[in-house]
Formats: C-alpha cells, sequence, structure tokens
C-alpha cells in the first residue's frame, strides 16, 4: 500500500476507482467550467477551501467525487451563485462582505482591544443578515496595520491564525442555531 501524501485526499470516482488529488489539482479540475464567468483565483480558493474542510476539519482521507461536489455547490450558493446543470450561472446575490482593514483603523490606538469586540459585533450583524455566509476581505491589510508591521512576518502569520481561530468561535456561537459558512480573505 502507498502512503497518501499529507496534502492529498483520495477521490472515489463513481467507478469504484480511487484517485488522489491535491487542493491545487481538485480546484483546476473545478475550475475549468468557469473560468469564462469568474476569475480563476475565485473558483479554486472556492475549491480548496471545500477540500481544507473536508481534509482538515473532518480529518478526512477519502471523500466521493458526489459528496465533494455538492459541498462545492453549497459554498458557491452560499457566495450567491447558482449551479445550472453543473455549470456556473450569474451571481444571484452578493452578501454584504465587511472589511478587516476599515475595523483595524477604527480601533485606531486601542488596538486589539478594540479591534476584537468589533469584530464580533460585524460577524454578529452578518451572522443576521447573510442566509449563508459570513464574509470578510483584507486579511493581511488588518494584520499588518494591527501590529504595524512594514512586511509580512512569522508574527504576522502567528496573528493571522489567531483571528482567523477567533472569527470560526465567534461564527459557531453566533450561528449555532443555523450555521453558516465563514469566508475570511
Amino acid at each position: 500500500m502507498i502512503l497518501l501524501a499529507r496534502d492529498c485526499l483520495l477521490f472515489e470516482l463513481p467507478s469504484g476507482e480511487s484517485v488522489p488529488f491535491s487542493a491545487e489539482k481538485i480546484s483546476v479540475e473545478l475550475g475549468d467550467g468557469a473560468a469564462a464567468l469568474f476569475e480563476q483565483d475565485f473558483v479554486e480558493h472556492a475549491a480548496a477551501s471545500v477540500f481544507h474542510y473536508f481534509k482538515q476539519h473532518l480529518g478526512r482521507q477519502t471523500v466521493s467525487v458526489a459528496e465533494f461536489a455538492a459541498a462545492f455547490e453549497r459554498v458557491l450558493h452560499g457566495l450567491g451563485l447558482t449551479m445550472d446543470a453543473g455549470r456556473l450561472a450569474v451571481r444571484s446575490e452578493d452578501p454584504a462582505p465587511k472589511d478587516l482593514r476599515l475595523l483595524a483603523q477604527e480601533a485606531g490606538a486601542g488596538g486589539e482591544l478594540v479591534f476584537f469586540p468589533r469584530l464580533r459585533a460585524a460577524v454578529r450583524a452578518q451572522a443576521h443578515t447573510s442566509p449563508q455566509l459570513i464574509r470578510f476581505h483584507g486579511l493581511r491589510g488588518c494584520v499588518k496595520r494591527l501590529l504595524g508591521a512594514q512586511r509580512w512576518s512569522p508574527r504576522c502569520e502567528q496573528f493571522r491564525d489567531q483571528i482567523i481561530a477567533f472569527l470560526q468561535r465567534s461564527v459557531s456561537v453566533e450561528a449555532a442555531e443555523d450555521p453558516r459558512a465563514l469566508m475570511v480573505d
């Protein structure tokens, strides 16, 4: 038996065969049909998020193609996209994203002590208005602003991970009865 690479999942095909794919490889496979409608990065990030969910959060080694496709479709639906006969269709609604850089700027000299309560309030607001998705953008700029960093460093990576963990905990608390997807870029 061959050991599966750490960054791969075995995808069970309808024929019964299992094929290993990395997040990058499955993103390319799923992204081909959507290239004309959306930027390739958008589709790749969505597919990589689903891959990460199965691999890291569920701890799975194998997943059926149908199971992965269903999860991918739910993510796309949460992002305001609809599926039409297996292809991406028009964007139906754009959930109101929140700019983390703006939250960091508003925190001012209070830094983290002001930022995290405001971030929790932003999660709460989105949990009440967005049916499927809680979305934030500007994470990298936010981290650099709060730390006063000019360049990205291991300290920045550590703080980024703290913010993501905080967001995950906040979303699980605020949307406990009706789970939501979380997207941070």
